[in-house]
């Protein structure tokens, strides 16, 4: 406790007793490094009262690691503390997907295609989200933040309202009497058109982010993911700061 005097008048002293130990709230928010994380990351920053932000991104041997180094920089950006941790392990059992079996090519087209599934890591979300519920136990946090939106809904199971519904109740029966965390997903329901302007709004330095699934020195505009993000800037207004190989490349909605 400090003590802070003010002689106000000659014969009148003032003291205020100020509680240096009165902590702020903690999130810990799942950062992957993509414009969804960072726009969650940016969302928590501008919360009254402000947050304490630990941003988690994970290593599960996923083809490439640029997510990553994008990640760092926008937790940099935020002063958030940064927790990169180790799946490697075991995203090396995590056989079939594109992100993670450099023998599963890396599907092109609209991210609501059926192909689109072989982007599917069996379990990720579960997987991630009990790591960062986990670290929000130790950490005596009040919130666990996840990204997802309501464009991940047709091809990711672990993406809908329900999943999140259902893992904020085993984060509270599992750690029942340890004042387990909130889980949120405050984008869930939302497109990602939304979270375009939603950064927008909170000034998301979006130049910072990485969404390509092909992991080269430039985003290449035709996976599912970098479709996504070109759509989402261009139906919201909003510039696009990212360098595409192909830029031009249109895809329906509906596959054929």
């Amino acid at each position: 406790m400090a003590v802070a005097v003010s002689p106000h008048l000659l014969d009148t002293t003032e003291v205020f007793l100020v509680d240096s130990d009165i902590r702020r709230p903690i999130a810990v928010v799942s950062l992957s490094g993509g414009m969804d994380s960072t726009t969650l990351l940016a969302h928590y920053a501008a919360s009254d009262p402000a947050y304490e932000l630990v941003a988690v991104s994970a290593d599960y041997g996923q083809r490439h690691r640029r997510e990553l180094d994008f990640a760092a920089r926008v937790a940099a950006h935020y002063s958030a503390e940064h927790i990169i941790v180790d799946l490697r392990p075991v995203g090396v059992l995590l056989t079939g997907s594109a992100l993670t079996d450099p023998s599963v090519e890396v599907p092109e087209g609209h991210y609501a295609w059926d192909t689109m599934k072989a982007t599917v890591v069996p379990n990720r979300n579960m997987l991630l989200a009990s790591v960062l519920i986990c670290i929000a136990v130790a950490r005596k946090a009040e919130v666990v933040a996840l990204g997802m939106h309501s464009g991940d809904h047709a091809v990711y199971p672990d993406c809908r309202p329900e999943f999140v519904d259902s893992l904020g109740r085993c984060a509270a029966i599992g750690n029942e009497g340890f004042d387990p965390p909130r889980v949120e997903a405050p984008f869930v329901n939302i497109s990602k058109t939304d979270i375009a302007r939603r950064g927008a709004e909170l000034g998301v330095p979006y130049e910072l982010t990485w969404s390509c699934y092909k992991g080269a020195d430039k985003h290449c505009g035709v996976c599912g993911t970098c479709y996504e993000r070109r759509e989402a800037f261009r139906d919201a207004g909003v510039p696009d700061p990212t360098g595409y190989v192909d830029s031009r490349a249109e895809f329906a909605k509906a596959q054929g």
